[in-house]
């Protein structure tokens, strides 16, 4: 039985973070599928579209070099449904910090509730990535700031085009 984890976020940019992550969790499973999750009350500063683009040319040739199948698909329910709905018994989450932890663990144990089946992976970030998140790359590229220590290069030029172009 293949072991199928989902990978689930926003990647409103795709950071060094989540490279990191998936780094990892392309050893912990078979085939990995990146969930992008949309929201109507949000405004994300990337469209889906350009997101998905994101996500299939950065991950991809990640797990194609660890051997491991890979997609990408948004959902606009529970994650825990996307999960069943596409046969995954792995949830990937990252973890930064303490505070992450205790959030985790909570949604954790109500997606456990909803869907036993599905097991929550929690993924330490790496020391170097640990600081970085999404919010905080917009924010800086925004005020015009050098985000390239914390986003792929390809990333730097989506985002340079966004706040200049």
């Amino acid at each position: 039985m293949a072991r199928i984890a989902l990978y689930p976020g926003s990647f409103d940019p795709v950071t060094n973070g989540h490279l990191d992550v998936v780094r990892h969790a392309v050893g912990l499973c078979d085939r990995l599928i990146v969930a992008i999750g949309v929201n109507s009350s949000k405004k994300p500063l990337f469209s889906t579209e350009e997101r998905l683009d994101m996500v299939r040319a950065l991950f991809a040739p990640v797990a194609a070099k660890a051997g491991c199948a890979f997609d990408c698909t948004t959902y606009d329910n529970l994650t825990v449904a996307a999960a069943q709905k596409h046969g995954a018994t792995i949830m990937i989450r990252g973890l930064r910090d303490g505070t992450d932890l205790d959030f985790e663990m909570q949604i954790a144990g109500m997606n456990e509730t909803m869907a036993p089946e599905v097991q929550t992976v929690f993924v330490p970030a790496s020391v170097a990535v640990r600081p970085i998140t999404a919010t905080l790359v917009r924010q800086i590229a925004g005020m015009g700031g050098d985000v390239s220590a914390f986003v792929p290069k390809a990333v730097v030029a989506r985002l340079k085009t966004k706040f200049t172009g």
